[in-house]
């Protein structure tokens, strides 16, 4: 290994002296571990994890054996693992799919609920809470969730400021960025994006060991990888563990992964093997020679030349489905020796972790964990969750979203072109509208479908909200940040968008339709469509937080926002509304923006909408001459003994509203104040559904 770690940082071509050491095993490696003493152990006993199945009505009935039994009614996941790893060591899961290595690495992780696991996990002898848990561990996803648009400087840089302490200074971060990067071999692609698949950036194997290094920025004490190689050819895989054991070296981190079917030089770099099968342990010892023996002593011999872990992965398969099973094989490799299993007490484990500059563990007062450790000696629950305060958090959320939009300029400009379009078609149907009783009802469809605008626009941010959910899901796992501080940094970063929107909208069509109030009037105009973007953005980030599919977000969305303009009170009244729908009137967010609009335009009483003449429109005597208008208002003034003349006004702006029945708030104001608490309701309801729905556990 000595070779290994000498070895050129991005070299992917291996000496000749380095592959016999990969091919033989990494026995001079652990020779060298077993004399230094031993810093951390993670144990863990008899771990058992039962899921229930959930079958459809009648499943047991029809599903039933030739004996009658009824098939179970749970699932046996993890069935009495135990096993441990040391500090500077990788402890590899294998198996086939299905075996249980992703569910025990979960289980590890703490990602698993506490009620529904059973066994213990400990850490030099000691069990330690979720807080302390989190903040000295780190979890590789098997997918790659990533930024796209983010290269692979500012990830990590990003990665540094969530997981590392403020009291530990920006020069320090950035220090520790350029040393991870050297230690991943990302140097040549530090200002290369991400990329996906429409956007081209590094390779597949760079991007493992990105989200590798989000992982270990903070120098975890414990490190988990779901399959890290997959998907990976085998140079790209073998680079991937070749970091990770440089990481285990140089960092002294307990490595924990699954890995599929890994090749000769993999094999080299690993120190501990567990196999699993259905759940239960095959082979728990050490990596290649011990494995060799042991299959030999068992009478299976490894043939020469062969993979010895491709070897035991299909004798494994052969044995599950063999009369014995796989009792005839599970059992331990060799064992170590009582000297190298002692170790010292976890609270003066951590404090040598803090002599020594640790990330994860700050000796500063304000930093994580100044209280991990009592003055007894023992692990107390007060350990801080997050490595900074709120503020910070939502300062670099807010940085990390307005850095992406810059980006990807195309997701706003098509919105804007999106509102713009609609409003200049709007303009030129609704052009200089006049005060007639044909005019209050032009101006009425108009403001029904301008308001309605606005929220079905908000559809287009639904994707984006569902992809950062993954990212999001990731980052908080492990308490990256508040999920607080998430759903805040998205409302500061939506608002300078929705104003942009907001005022090309406004602009395109209130001039052009002719709508009253002049300045005043415009300014009220551009404050309630502003509402009602952020309203209808709050609604969409809110149903994004209870759907995972877009097809589904965007079916809710769309029907919402046609209730609520069904039921706005411009199809139908108010009055007419059926009681038991009247409720949903009130919930509609588009009945309040419309109301506001409809009293800014008809609040002046002296703006008259209809006058005599007016009587005879949509009638037979609609194209009558005006003298014989005149005279039939004569003889009807007469008839009712009220004077009504062709210029005589029957309705201004007041009757209007009456009509409507816009008349429950007394000021305009009022109707945008509520608009914008419904846009903070619905933004409430999104924090409550992060919390709820997004805790990334399995029950």
């Amino acid at each position: 290994m000595e070779l290994i770690q000498s070895a050129p940082k991005n070299d992917i071509v291996l000496s000749q002296e380095e592959e016999i050491i990969n091919i033989t095993g990494n026995l001079t490696a652990g020779n060298q571990q077993r004399q230094r003493p031993l810093s951390f152990v993670l144990s863990f006993t008899n771990l058992t994890y039962r899921v229930k199945l959930h079958r459809p009505k009648g499943y047991n009935f029809l599903r039933r054996n030739n004996a009658g039994a009824v098939p179970p009614a749970e699932k046996t996941l993890l069935d009495n693992i135990s096993g441990e790893v040391h500090d500077g060591e990788i402890l590899a899961l294998l198996g086939a799919s299905g075996s249980g290595k992703t569910t025990l690495i979960d289980a590890l992780a703490n990602r698993i609920e506490k009620q529904s696991l059973k066994g213990t996990i400990t850490l030099n002898g000691e069990i330690i809470d979720s807080k302390l848990s989190k903040s000295i561990t780190g979890y590789v996803m098997q997918d790659d969730l990533l930024f796209p648009m983010l290269t692979v400087e500012e990830t990590l840089n990003f990665a540094a400021e969530f997981r590392l302490p403020r009291s530990i200074g920006s020069l320090k971060k950035r220090n520790r960025v350029q040393s991870l990067m050297e230690q991943l071999g990302l140097r040549n692609v530090a200002n290369t994006i991400i990329g996906d698949e429409g956007k081209r950036g590094i390779s597949g194997g760079e991007r493992r060991r990105v989200s590798i290094g989000i992982e270990a920025i903070h120098d975890p004490i414990l490190l988990f990888l779901d399959e890290p190689t997959s998907g990976l050819d085998s140079t790209s895989a073998f680079m991937v563990v070749k970091v990770l054991r440089r990481i285990a070296n140089e960092s002294g981190s307990l490595i924990v992964m699954s890995v599929h079917q890994p090749s000769y030089r993999i094999i080299g770099l690993l120190d501990r093997l567990i196999f699993l099968s259905g759940g239960k342990i095959a082979y728990n010892g050490g990596s290649s020679t011990e494995l060799t023996q042991f299959c030999s002593n068992l009478g299976y011999p490894i043939p020469e030349n062969a993979n010895p872990v491709e070897f035991v992965l299909d004798l494994i398969s052969e044995l599950e489905n063999s009369p014995t099973g796989i009792a005839v094989f599970s059992g331990t490799g060799a064992g170590d020796d009582d000297d190298y299993r002692q170790f010292p007490v976890l609270k003066e484990a951590l404090k040598a972790r803090i002599s020594k500059g640790n990330f994860t563990i700050s000796s500063n007062e304000n930093s994580i964990s100044s209280p991990i450790i009592s003055g007894n000696g023992k692990l107390i629950s007060g350990v801080e969750k997050f490595a900074n305060p709120i503020w910070i958090e939502i300062m670099v959320l807010t940085k990390r979203s307005i850095l992406n939009s810059r980006r990807t300029p195309v997701l706003f400009l098509t919105r804007l072109i999106t509102v713009l379009t609609t409003g200049l078609l709007l303009s030129t149907i609704y052009w200089d509208l006049d005060d007639s009783s044909k005019g209050i009802r032009e101006r009425m469809s108009f403001f029904a479908f301008a308001i309605s605008t606005t929220y079905f626009s908000s559809c287009q941010s639904l994707p984006l909200l569902l992809q950062e959910r993954f990212i999001f899901t990731r980052e908080t796992s492990f308490n990256s940040y508040r999920k607080l501080s998430y759903a805040f940094s998205q409302s500061i970063t939506i608002l300078p968008l929705l104003l942009i929107l907001s005022i090309a909208f406004s602009t395109a069509t209130f001039w052009a339709v002719g709508l009253a109030g002049g300045i005043r009037g415009f300014v009220f105009y551009l404050c309630v469509v502003s509402g009602s973007f952020w309203a209808g953005n709050s609604l969409v980030v809110f149903l994004s937080g209870l759907v995972s599919h877009v097809l589904v977000g965007y079916t809710v969305v769309v029907s919402v926002s046609a209730y609520f303009l069904l039921l706005s009170g411009f199809f139908i009244s108010r009055n007419r509304i059926p009681s038991y729908w009247i409720w949903f009137h009130y919930f509609s967010l588009i009945k309040y923006p419309y109301e506001g609009v409809m009293m800014s335009e008809f609040e002046d009483p002296k703006r008259c909408f209809e006058r005599g003449v007016d009587l005879f429109d949509m009638t037979p005597f609609g194209g009558a001459p005006a003298a014989v208008k005149a005279a039939v208002l004569g003889n009807l003034s007469s008839a009712v003994g009220v004077n009504v003349t062709s210029g005589t006004c029957l309705k201004n702006g007041l009757d209007v509203l009456k009509e409507m029945g816009i008349n429950e708030l007394s000021n305009k104001w009022e109707y945008l104040v509520i608009l914008v608490v419904w846009g903070l309701f619905y933004r409430v309801l999104y924090y409550v559904s992060l919390l709820v729905l997004w805790k990334n556990k399995r029950k």
